[in-house]
């Protein structure tokens, strides 16, 4: 059956092949035609029958488009084999090509974190090919990591292959060119072998996000420079990145922060100083954030929850805990300004729950944004550690404590406050308690306290950063 194509959309796909005839790149068609649907330039309507042409080197046929919003290219325009990873590297989506062609069938992508390193992946992948094919696809994906990673971070991702295995990457490592982060796209030239045992020379782009890197296979033959007008809409191609991410099982830390007061500090402020007060507070966190791999979860009003993921070159639980101390030396700073500023008596502070876990990690979408977050009692329980401190404190439960190495364990300074025989306070380092033990849960106040009342905790007191 024919399908209907509205006027509107036909006279759309005829200028797209008058401009794609005339020389324009891909990246100018979209340009130009946004520009005609704004008003300021007429759509031509020049007859033409052909099919347009992907920025692969591939032919798709005409698709009924609304006339009202610009031609904008997305990876089901990919019809080689692509795939994301993080700085795990552990593979975070790729496209049916890449699980035919480079990951030799694939069913399904694990469900852990651990079984979706791409390194392991590739040499199961190759374990039956040429030793030429797995040298030049494994060199390519270690110059990715070298440009991040120490040897011995790279080597440790290979846990669990045999000697072998092992030898030929610690000597790729060494063979291999530290790549530049800061180039928007590398291009690598590499040797694949079909069905039939022939190699194929194959093009390799890999461009650099926040959130990890993409790469994408191009026959030799079928290289489009239209490739790198698409890999450059950086802000398109991981949003939709994002958008196709499939939920992991992972390990990670969650911090939850809260403002203390705010409903006070609000009420004490115009509407725009208090505005600028909260902006400059997330301004601030931002850098620290990323300096400990910090992945922004979502703010609420003045609250916030971050994540930190594993890390192949650091540990993501004391990365949690350096976080929460260096924010609370940070929010010192601004309370000082403020109080200058407004000659004024109110103390800044930001509540911190920490708590460590297991837990699906997936993404919120709607059709402008894209938000990570987390399933489980993890986050729920860090959320009520915010809600229990008080006065800018830190508390992280027993269980985050205990996945530090005891190196790692010794330069943080935590335990609990009691009272002692003599009425007096007393810190006890390096010791817990059950929340429940430490306020009356019959008080209504604490309610939302109820459910972890089990939990052991601890006030973290100072952090030392050079371990």
């Amino acid at each position: 059956m024919m399908g209907y194509f509205p006027e509107e959309a036909i006279n759309q796909i005829e200028e797209v092949q008058r401009l794609k005839g005339e020389g324009l790149t891909m990246a100018e068609v979209v340009a130009r035609i946004g520009v005609s649907q704004s008003g300021r330039e007429p759509l031509a309507a020049e007859p033409a029958t052909a099919a347009a042409e992907t920025p692969f080197g591939e032919q798709s046929p005409p698709v009924a488009t609304d006339n009202r919003r610009a031609l904008r290219l997305t990876l089901e325009d990919v019809p080689h084999p692509a795939y994301m990873v993080n700085y795990n590297f552990e593979l975070t989506w790729y496209n049916d090509a890449a699980r035919k062609r480079i990951l030799s069938g694939l069913d399904t992508l694990p469900a852990h974190s651990e079984a979706r390193n791409l390194f392991l992946l590739l040499f199961q992948a190759v374990s039956e090919k040429s030793n030429y094919f797995d040298s030049e696809l494994l060199r390519i994906h270690l110059a990715l990591a070298k440009s991040r990673l120490a040897k011995s971070s790279v080597l440790g991702l290979l846990r669990g292959l045999d000697r072998g295995a092992l030898a030929l990457a610690d000597q790729l490592y060494g063979e291999a060119v530290a790549t530049s982060e800061r180039k928007p796209i590398l291009d690598f030239s590499v040797d694949l072998i079909d069905s039939a045992g022939h190699a194929e020379s194959w093009r390799v782009f890999a461009s650099f996000f926040r959130e990890g890197i993409f790469v994408v296979y191009i026959p030799a033959q079928q290289y489009n420079a239209s490739l790198l007008d698409f890999l450059s809409q950086r802000d398109a191609v991981i949003r939709d990145l994002m958008r196709k991410r499939l939920p992991v099982l992972t390990p990670l830390a969650v911090m939850v922060a809260d403002l203390q007061n705010s409903v006070k500090i609000c009420s004490e402020l115009p509407p725009e100083e208090y505005f600028e007060l909260i902006n400059e507070i997330w301004t601030t966190m931002g850098p620290v954030f990323r300096k400990y791999y910090g992945t922004y979860g979502k703010h609420v009003g003045d609250g916030m929850v971050y994540y930190f993921f594993p890390q192949p070159d650091s540990d993501y639980i004391f990365n949690a805990l350096a976080c929460a101390q260096e924010l609370k030396s940070e929010i010192r700073k601004i309370s000082k300004k403020w109080q200058l500023r407004k000659n004024w008596l109110n103390e800044l502070y930001l509540n911190t729950g920490l708590h460590e876990g297991q837990e699906w990690l997936g993404t919120f979408q709607t059709a402008t944004s894209v938000e990570f977050a987390v399933l489980g009692d993890t986050i729920n329980h860090a959320s009520r550690l915010s809600e229990f401190a008080r006065f800018g404190t830190i508390w992280a439960t027993k269980n985050l404590l205990s996945k530090l190495a005891q190196q790692k364990r010794a330069a943080v300074d935590f335990g609990i406050t009691r009272k002692g025989e003599d009425g007096q306070e007393h810190f006890v380092a390096s010791s817990y308690s059950q929340l429940g033990t430490m306020v009356d849960l019959a008080n209504e106040r604490y309610e939302k306290l109820r459910d972890i009342a089990m939990l052991p905790i601890t006030e973290i007191r100072s952090v030392k950063y050079a371990v």
